[in-house]
């Protein structure tokens, strides 16, 4: 594992579903004990690990997706902590609208379209998450990860060259379905575009969720919002900004909790897109904003009214050929990873480049 104080780590996982959730809980374990399961946050979620709707999502999860449920069984086994814990923890926006998740995502569409991610999470978390290469099953993927989370819920390309970049959106309302981000861990094993739609629209869901989707060879760049009870799937036809909550015209009717965070970096990022004119954006510039100093796009405030900080940001090409992307520890400094497709070309330390084999 690759990693400095501070800093966003890198490692691989691979083997058995059960064998890769193991690994990924080893890596989080030191900080999900000394700060994760000690936070309001896990109290508040933990205390639904016996409510009927988090029994009935186990349920579903056992029986439509059981390589991902024994996933979630390592995942607890490697952080050492109780399954029914950690299996509420990976349902937790779907049972508490306030959960600390948040993200902004700018939208590029063009022959290469280009997605823009701002992570926002837990700033407890900061330093202590990591980029993590999963070989998966037939595939792999590479994915930003949270101590304590399945992989699916932040951002990720895949080996087929699929891009999925995730915001949180505060639903009022669950129904009877799978977590959301089971869901999200899904898409990351479809194959193409349109089988992570179809897994989207017609999976039983829980929560809610907005998706930016896209892939190598195909021009498409695709937003989806979801509810349980409803979804919308839109191409991007224009530069776009996605803070997280629903903004398409047959979702913002949908009952939902839009923080004046969330509010305020639409309201900025839409701002930004229409100074650019005709002219292509600067994703990182947007997603590095701090006009509004009690409300910014880029997150770093102690007092932040979400209790959430931007963790990283990730810049992604979407080719003919190849995805191309970029990972930083926040938008205005130089990244720290450099990607082609599931393959790490490039890491930073501050001090020096080294190229990855």
């Amino acid at each position: 594992m690759s990693t400095d104080a501070g800093h966003i780590a890198h490692f691989e996982a691979s083997g058995t579903p059960y064998d890769v959730g193991a690994q990924l809980g080893r890596f989080g374990a030191a900080i999900a004990h000394a700060h994760l399961i000690r936070s309001a946050a896990w109290q508040t979620v933990t205390a639904f690990r016996a409510d009927s709707r988090v029994v009935a999502m186990r349920q579903l999860v056992e029986e439509r997706y059981p390589a991902i449920w024994q996933e979630l069984r390592g995942l607890a086994y490697g952080l050492d902590l109780p399954l029914d814990d950690v299996f509420a923890w990976n349902c937790r926006g779907d049972v508490w609208a306030m959960a600390p998740d948040g993200c902004t995502t700018v939208m590029v569409p063009g022959r290469e379209p280009t997605v823009a991610h701002n992570e926002d999470g837990d700033p407890g978390l900061r330093g202590h998450c990591a980029i993590v290469r999963i070989e998966a099953g037939d595939g792999a993927f590479v994915s930003f990860v949270y101590p304590g989370s399945i992989p699916g819920h932040t951002f990720a390309v895949t080996e087929t060259g699929l891009v999925q970049t995730v915001n949180n959106i505060r639903s009022r309302a669950a129904g009877a379905g799978l977590p959301r981000m089971v869901l999200g861990r899904a898409v990351l094993d479809c194959a193409t575009l349109d089988d992570a739609i179809r897994t989207i629209e017609t999976s039983a869901r829980a929560g809610a969720f907005h998706f930016t989707l896209a892939q190598r060879g195909d021009r498409r760049l695709v937003s989806v919002e979801f509810t349980h009870a409803r979804a919308s799937t839109a191409i991007v036809e224009h530069p776009g900004c996605h803070a997280n909550h629903l903004i398409h015209g047959g979702m913002t009717l949908e009952p939902q909790v839009v923080t004046g965070s969330s509010a305020a970096r639409q309201n900025r990022g839409d701002e930004l897109l229409r100074q650019c004119g005709v002219g292509l954006p600067d994703p990182l510039s947007i997603l590095g904003d701090r006009h509004d100093t009690a409300l910014p796009i880029l997150r770093e405030q102690a007092e932040d009214p979400d209790d959430e900080n931007t963790l990283a940001t990730a810049l992604i090409r979407v080719g003919i050929d190849k995805v191309d992307w970029q990972v930083h520890e926040r938008a205005d400094t130089s990244s720290r990873y450099r990607l082609t497709d599931t393959r790490l070309v490039q890491f930073s330390d501050d001090e020096h480049l080294s190229t990855a084999n």
